[in-house]
């Protein structure tokens, strides 16, 4: 494969994900207060609801916590292959939390329109504008950093949780256009971005709810990467041939059984090395490979034996 990413083994996969959501309440709590505080003052009701959002992230980032210490768990004799998809499940709770979330503001939206009036409508301060703005770029650096974070060690609840930091970026550039509407003269501009909103939510929930449903279900890898692994099978000394290759995702890794033909007039001892060669090769060459079985086929007499 090209371009591999660094090799976390799973302590230093689990105090990543530690550091990086350790860093992520301390955000958001500072943001809450931030966000509250700036809509008490500025009299922004969107400002407001934002500070909420951003502290029920808070909630998020402790099931993704939670949920990255127990797949981290050594196999034990109940759970003989590890609990890796125990970060599935984590996700899955993140991709429904998030619906929710997203489900919330655009019905708020809905509801906003329906009921529209100018009537009453309280211009909000400038507090609460600038409060937007910074909460915008502090939520939008903590989705990249989180996304870094999620991809170098392939965690779909971390990943998650960089997308709840996506959608309190967006709640606030909701709030930021409903805010600003209200200073120019149109309120209505708050709950229409609140629809819109709601379905770039719903979408990166959707993505997320799958991306874990699929390593539950012991999905295969993607072909181009079935490939890869038939090219380093093959490149193996006493390799005749690659009969046949299977993947599944188990969690955030991957498991791989093997079929190779080699001569079969050879000793066990070497049929025995052939296979533990590749063996390594894979599990050497694909870092998220937790787990390569190999099985040799002898040639038949007919057939010719690669030369190596």
């Amino acid at each position: 494969m090209k371009n591999r990413a660094k090799i976390y083994d799973a302590a230093e996969a689990h105090q990543l994900v530690m550091s990086v959501s350790a860093i992520s309440i301390v955000v958001n709590i500072l943001l809450s207060v931030m966000k509250l505080l700036a809509g008490i003052i500025a009299r922004s009701g969107a400002m407001i609801s934002d500070a909420v959002h951003s502290a029920s992230d808070v909630f998020s980032t402790i099931i993704v916590m939670i949920g990255v210490s127990l797949s981290g768990r050594k196999p034990d004799r109940e759970h003989q292959y590890g609990h890796e998809r125990m970060e599935c499940v984590a996700a899955m709770v993140l991709a429904v939390v998030l619906a929710a979330t997203g489900f919330g503001i655009g019905y708020t939206g809905v509801v906003k329109i329906l009921h529209f009036s100018e009537d009453g409508i309280e211009i909000p301060g400038r507090l609460a504008l600038g409060a937007a703005v910074v909460s915008i770029i502090v939520k939008e650096w903590m989705y990249w950093f989180t996304r870094k974070a999620a991809e170098r060690i392939n965690s779909g609840a971390l990943m998650a949780d960089a997308w709840h930091h996506r959608s309190d970026s967006l709640s606030s550039a909701g709030a930021f256009v409903g805010i600003l509407g209200a200073r120019l003269g149109y309120p209505v501009l708050d709950p229409l971005a609140s629809i819109v909103i709601c379905i770039l939510i719903e979408k990166a929930a959707f993505d997320i709810f799958r991306d874990a449903m699929d390593k539950m279900v012991d999905k295969s890898v993607p072909e181009a990467v079935v490939t890869d692994m038939k090219v380093v099978i093959a490149g193996q000394k006493g390799v005749a041939r690659v009969d046949e290759i299977k993947t599944r995702l188990f969690g955030a890794k991957i498991y791989v059984d093997v079929e190779i033909a080699a001569d079969g007039n050879q000793p066990l001892a070497e049929g025995h090395r052939i296979a533990e060669n590749v063996h390594h090769a894979v599990e050497e060459s694909f870092p998220a490979v937790k787990h390569c079985m190999v099985h040799v086929n002898p040639l038949l007499p007919t057939e010719k034996t690669k030369r190596s």
